[in-house]
């Protein structure tokens, strides 16, 4: 048989496709309009959950069932497992060195079943974070198999995204066996974990139970199933007043804690959380965390409120703040940018060492700066829309994430200091170290795939370059119709695995614009941000001529001063750079003379700045 390439519109015919993309475009699973394909699929699975923590015993139980459900139209002979806390392994294969108190013996599995029967679980002491099972009967599409584990591990004592807090105080996150995924695009995700990269995850139903001793709070993703059994009365209505106040209400203080009577007397208390569609589940337990929360509008339409809580030692000033910035961190990211109600009931910030985010948790450190904790806090929970709601491949594709989180991060603090220290902010984190590092790492295309990438220019492709993209193209299509395809791209593909090609491909769709010229400068080659004032034509015409060195197509700001002492900002969008030119020309209307041109970089900070400004 031979297969002929369908003819393909404009949008499409000159950016790279890799040949796994070529693939799904064969196959249907997604179109180059930027939809989903007729044939799209993903896999899925149920988890339910057990896991048992009695601090200060490091031992941390589990025990699962998993039914997992194969929507592929392929056979699957094999299952992939992550196994994330063998990061922890010594000999782990990390980008960044570990010390012993990060360390343990990773994850030991005690039992393994398929379809209810019992099968040898090979421990080789390997430290990889992917493990590899044949199944004892192929999977076929659209059937289910029926997997359960026991497995036990030390948490460790010093981490970042997850571990110990303090002696009583635990973060648990990547704790459970998972099945990777497997997509339409690369099949298994079998990439090792290395400690820096973020993850990939199918949207499955999780319920999990947490069994910890009396007197220990359990704060986690999704929805409290029995709150009547594990809170004593009265913290269990002012958990249920806070649902519906703008208030901050104090669920737990020190002295409620001290008391030691907030939860039921049982020995061991059972908390149970169920969510379904989400793509992670994450909690933090104490006996000496105080228990804040409030809770916000996030859809204006239907008047819906969601939860923000706060869990955190009350020596910790800034986190007394925390319900407070997570308040306006959800209104302005429902309302505002990107514009989508939060798709979540609550939102829990737990204090912890990391500053990372999960499914309606993040793990944020104290900080003596306000300003810096309200930056973070917004940032971790920004990544509510990019991965969680959206299915980012965050190992391969973190600027799908991070990028707009950092965007959405610049726009929030516009929106509550004043746009100069919000830029300067933004520049400060985002954008001087690395267009002030010449080194070639640094100028590796963002499309890049983060597992081939170092240390070095991982940080700035993943957060600053293609925030300054996104900000670039909001720029260039003005923000109802910037507004237009950010909307468009998020409802074709939220709950799903979008690739940076079903982004790029929804904004030309929408936009009715073909901006692969845009697409291909920022993501695709190795361009930086450099422009030049070249010349100065003076006469019956007044004219500035500007260069392109870096090649970035980025908005233009020029300052004219005039011989008079007045002056005069002109603005272009990046489309000037549309036709691919290297070189453009401004002309100056008006009777005025100019004396001098000097471009104003902003937030697009210049590699070079000694050819920045022209003198007639």
């Amino acid at each position: 048989m031979i297969f002929i390439l369908p003819q393909f519109s404009v949008y499409a015919q000159n950016l790279y496709w890799p040949r796994d993309l070529k693939k799904t475009y064969k196959n249907e699973t997604r179109s180059n309009d930027g939809w989903p394909g007729k044939k799209y699929w993903q896999n899925t699975g149920h988890y339910n959950i057990t896991l048992t923590a009695m601090p200060p015993d490091r031992n941390i139980k589990g025990s699962e069932k998993i039914s997992y459900i194969n929507n592929s139209p392929d056979t699957l002979n094999i299952l992939v497992f992550k196994f994330i806390q063998n990061i922890h392994k010594p000999g782990a294969a990390r980008l960044g060195p570990a010390v012993a108190d990060y360390l343990t013996d990773g994850v030991h599995v005690d039992a393994y079943t398929e379809n209810g029967l019992p099968k040898k679980w090979a421990e080789n002491g390997s430290p990889s974070t992917v493990q590899f099972i044949r199944l004892s009967t192929p999977l076929l599409p659209h059937d289910s198999v029926q997997l359960g584990f026991d497995w036990h591990f030390k948490i460790s004592l010093k981490s970042g995204r997850e571990g110990m807090i303090d002696s009583t105080t635990y973060y648990l996150a990547y704790f459970y066996p998972r099945v990777a995924v497997y997509d339409d695009y690369n099949g298994w995700d079998d990439v090792e974990h290395n400690d820096a990269l973020e993850f990939y995850n199918d949207f499955n139903n999780y319920t999990l139970n947490v069994k910890v001793p009396k007197n220990y709070l359990v704060w986690a993703t999704g929805n409290l199933q029995n709150a009547n059994e594990v809170l004593q009365p009265v913290y269990l209505e002012r958990l249920h007043q806070s649902m519906k106040a703008g208030a901050i209400i104090h669920v737990a203080g020190a002295a409620d804690l001290a008391a030691k009577n907030i939860t039921k007397q049982n020995p061991v208390n059972t908390w149970t959380f169920a969510y379904n569609n989400i793509s992670d589940v994450a909690f933090g337990l104490s006996d000496h965390y105080v228990w804040d929360a409030s809770s916000v509008v996030v859809d204006e339409k239907t008047n819906r409120r969601a939860s923000i809580q706060a869990a955190f030692n009350d020596t910790a000033k800034d986190f007394q703040h925390v319900v407070e910035i997570g308040q306006s961190s959800l209104s302005f990211l429902s309302i505002q940018w990107p514009g989508i109600p939060y798709p979540f009931p609550k939102m829990t910030i737990f204090q912890g060492y990391a500053g990372m985010e999960y499914p309606m948790m993040a793990n944020d450190e104290t900080y003596a700066d306000l300003n810096f904790t309200r930056f973070v806090e917004e940032h971790e929970i920004s990544h509510t829309w990019f991965p969680f709601y959206m299915g980012i491949n965050e190992t391969r594709y973190g600027f799908m994430d991070e990028g707009w989180a950092t965007t959405f991060e610049l726009l929030y603090n516009r929106s509550i200091m004043s746009k100069d220290s919000a830029d300067e902010f933004y520049k400060q984190f985002r954008v001087n170290n690395w267009i002030h590092d010449d080194n070639a790492s640094q100028d590796l295309p963002i499309m890049t795939p983060g597992e081939d990438l170092g240390g070095r220019g991982l940080g700035n492709n993943e957060y600053g370059k293609p925030s300054l993209a996104y900000l670039a193209v909001k720029d260039l299509l003005g923000d109802t119709m910037f507004r237009k395809c950010l909307h468009a791209f998020m409802d074709r593909w939220h709950g799903k695995h979008p690739l940076p090609w079903d982004f790029f491909y929804t904004f030309n769709d929408v936009s009715d614009q073909n901006l692969n010229w845009f697409w291909n400068a920022w993501f695709f080659s190795n361009n930086y941000i450099d422009l030049a004032v070249d010349n100065i034509r003076t006469g019956n015409t007044q004219q500035v001529i500007i260069s392109n060195i870096g090649g970035f197509p980025v908005p233009l700001d020029l300052r004219l001063n005039f011989t008079n002492g007045s002056t005069q900002i002109i603005h272009r969008s990046p489309q000037i750079w549309a036709a691919g030119q290297k070189q453009v020309t401004i002309d100056i209307s008006g009777n005025k003379q100019l004396q001098s041109a000097q471009l104003v970089t902003d937030i697009y900070v210049d590699a070079d700045e000694s050819n920045n400004m022209k003198y007639k």
